[in-house]
């Protein structure tokens, strides 16, 4: 194969994998967009501080599934391909997309539909564990010597995407159906054009190629089975406990960014609902410009300089960002402090997903990338607009988020500082070992 042919092999292999990844941030996000709504339409109570809380703990609720999601399809893909992993956790997404997207409400089915509504987003959450584990372990696989950050940090990159199309769909859809309509049945609209999408993903993922990497391990009498990858997990503790800590500081960050942005600039800011998508439009396509810029850096200078330098920003400016912000609320403001979170989350992004694959020890790749990853996601990240707006409303400060920024910056520092102790790297060469 030619270097040009290749190059073109490599650049549909990240599109392909990417491109569910895509679908199931796209979900997320849409969720989180309209929130508002689909309190109202799920949760009426009399209270809207009420009824946003249930739909952003439902939103959470999604995140505590992570986990066991990560356990159960981390060790199916380890075991079985990282290929077939994929299209299993496509197929779930799905699932949880129809059941959000066509349930009545409320009023039609009473607390069925609630119910099925959790249920849906239980659902994605399984799903969700291993996603974004075995679509970075896949593109780490699959990378050229020397570029796997750059490589890796297409897994994010493909989020940003879905950030900024949901952003373009919200604000095309705000000029075109009116606010009442868009409450009773307009935010259904984003949930339907993503079962739109399910079948030419599907058709994307299908053709994809298992990882030579994969392979063999699986040719050899290493490839360990399911048992053996489950008890490396417990074995390996520490290490899923580091890289918990490390995915802390980027999935608060990246959910306060964007899934929770249209809420706080509308409800908390009280700015236009379009002025919100415009700001979350914005840091989407930072977002995307950050992300393998700093994945390529990390490549040149290593991946712990990046986390710690950006760590220490997001401590030392969140608080004071968010003050300055609230003190005087405009769309200029949001767009300035927004980007400025924006970057610093990118820029620790890019480095610190390809170091969790690096991290973890080969054998349990996956499975030991999500847990952490799913453990991060839903003790802290995936509660990050719940947490935020009870903050807000019990202090009655509208910058307390940027505490909750700060203490996620803490736990990314605290992991950055440990992942490359020397006890933790013996650890990692006494795993190796045991394959030989």
């Amino acid at each position: 194969m030619s270097p040009r042919s290749d190059r073109g092999e490599k650049i549909w292999s990240v599109l392909r994998v990417s491109s569910g990844n895509f679908l199931e941030m796209y979900d997320f996000f849409v969720f989180g967009y309209y929130a508002s709504a689909i309190g109202k339409t799920f949760f009426p109570t009399g209270s809207e501080f009420a009824q946003l809380m249930l739909a952003f703990m439902t939103f959470g609720a999604g995140f505590l599934m992570r986990p066991l999601g990560a356990v159960v399809l981390g060790v199916y893909i380890d075991h079985h391909g990282r290929r077939a992993g994929l299209l299993l956790t496509l197929g779930l997404m799905a699932i949880g997309t129809l059941s959000i997207a066509l349930i009545p409400g409320y009023e039609t089915l009473g607390w069925l539909a609630p119910a099925i509504v959790v249920l849906g987003r239980l659902i994605q959450g399984f799903s969700a564990g291993v996603e974004l584990g075995g679509v970075s372990v896949y593109l780490s696989e699959i990378a050229t010597p020397g570029h796997k950050g750059f490589y890796v940090s297409w897994q994010s990159g493909s989020q940003q995407v879905a950030v900024i199309f949901v952003a373009l769909l919200g604000v095309w859809l705000s000029t075109v159906i009116p606010p009442a309509e868009m409450t009773a049945w307009g935010w259904r609209v984003p949930f339907l054009v993503g079962c739109l999408i399910i079948p030419l993903i599907f058709l994307l993922r299908r053709s994809m190629r298992e990882t030579g990497d994969f392979l063999e391990r699986k040719q050899s009498a290493q490839h360990p089975t399911p048992k053996e990858i489950v008890r490396a997990l417990v074995h390996n503790w520490r290490i899923v406990l580091i890289g918990m800590l490390m995915v802390t500081m980027t999935t608060v960050s990246f959910y306060f960014i964007t899934a929770y942005t249209p809420t706080f600039g509308r409800e908390v800011l009280k700015l236009t609902g379009t002025d919100s998508l415009l700001v979350t439009l914005c840091v989407g396509i930072s977002n995307l410009f950050w992300l393998p810029v700093m994945g390529a850096l990390s490549d040149r200078v290593g991946r712990q300089p990046l986390l710690i330098v950006f760590t220490v920003l997001m401590l030392v400016s969140a608080y004071p960002a968010l003050s300055w912000l609230v003190a005087a609320p405009s769309f200029t403001r949001l767009l300035i402090v927004e980007l400025w979170l924006s970057f610093i989350y990118g820029s620790y992004n890019g480095a610190m997903v390809v170091a969790l694959t690096e991290v973890v020890p080969v054998r349990l790749r996956t499975a030991g990338f999500s847990v952490a990853y799913s453990l991060a996601t839903a003790v802290f990240g995936g509660f990050t607009p719940a947490v935020s707006t009870y903050l807000i409303e019990v202090t009655g400060n509208r910058a307390v988020a940027g505490l909750w920024l700060m203490f996620a910056a803490a736990c990314g520092l605290v992991a950055a500082l440990l992942a490359w102790n020397p006890r933790v790297a013996e650890r990692r060469a006494q795993m190796a070992a045991t394959r030989a």
